[in-house]
């Protein structure tokens, strides 16, 4: 019998993992609001996880296509074969189907997702001409960044209305201090600079950045201080590289960087 694998490392903010199983629980469908790096997929991760279910991820973007989400038909041999696509396989297995920063594709893809969202819980597959009722156990989850959608990309209002929404931030210090130096292998003192560097990032008002420092960045900067590199040089290359282009912004990064850490290792 196979051993299950660990429970992947997640911290909760709130109460976000109750109100994700009272969903599962209920049959309904999820969606994930945060900013880029915040921890919406690996929270999704330990849901599934907890639930024992299969999880199937989708990474959203604009040539994505409702044949891309729910299969097409393929040559195979000279024979022509029907292949599912991931959110069929979902349907049909009773996994959880994350598509991740759904907005990202286009809307009249997304539009197959509303049978599935709602009471109906079914998938049209147009092709076969054919209903696919979800099997015990699925669930869908949507995520997507709501700080830089446009008009032109966001969640429709009859999409959004048919799913629970649980909004995520960043975890307070404390819970990030933690966060960082389990993830990276890196002591508390170490992870307490990177996290302050990364609050002190976040309140400029814009500084030129599109996004603020994640917890992700974070995290890979300590990633790289473990493997020896000097704090600057992997706050540089994990956390100021990433954020911008921009020579001016790179150099007030620069300087908050060497404000906030501290020479020497771990």
């Amino acid at each position: 019998m196979p051993v299950k694998a660990p429970r992947p490392y997640y911290v909760p903010v709130a109460n976000e993992e109750q109100v994700f199983k009272a969903a599962f629980n209920q049959g309904l469908s999820i969606v994930l609001k945060g900013p880029t790096g915040c921890g919406k997929t690996r929270f999704v991760e330990a849901m599934a996880h907890d639930l024992d279910r299969p999880l199937i991820t989708v990474s959203c973007h604009d040539d994505l296509t409702t044949a891309d989400l729910v299969g097409r038909f393929l040559l195979r041999g000279g024979d022509t074969e029907w292949v599912d696509g991931p959110l069929t396989r979902a349907v049909r297995d009773g996994a959880i189907c994350y598509l991740d920063e759904v907005v990202e594709a286009r809307q009249d893809t997304t539009v197959v997702l509303h049978p599935l969202a709602d009471h109906r819980r079914q998938l049209p597959i147009e092709r076969l001409g054919s209903t696919l009722d979800a099997a015990p156990g699925f669930c869908l989850v949507v995520s997507y960044n709501p700080g830089y959608q446009s008009v032109l990309k966001d969640l429709k209002d009859s999409t959004r209305q048919r799913m629970v929404a649980i909004t995520f931030g960043f975890p307070s210090p404390d819970v990030e201090e933690k966060i960082v130096a389990n993830e990276a292998g890196i002591d508390h003192d170490r992870a307490v600079e990177l996290v302050r560097l990364g609050q002190a990032i976040r309140r400029l008002e814009t500084g030129g950045l599109r996004e603020v420092a994640s917890t992700r960045v974070l995290i890979a900067a300590g990633r790289l201080i473990a493997e020896g590199l000097t704090p600057r040089e992997a706050a540089c290359a994990a956390i100021a590289g990433p954020l911008t282009d921009d020579a001016t912004v790179t150099r007030g990064l620069a300087e908050m960087i060497d404000a906030y850490l501290t020479d020497g290792q771990t």
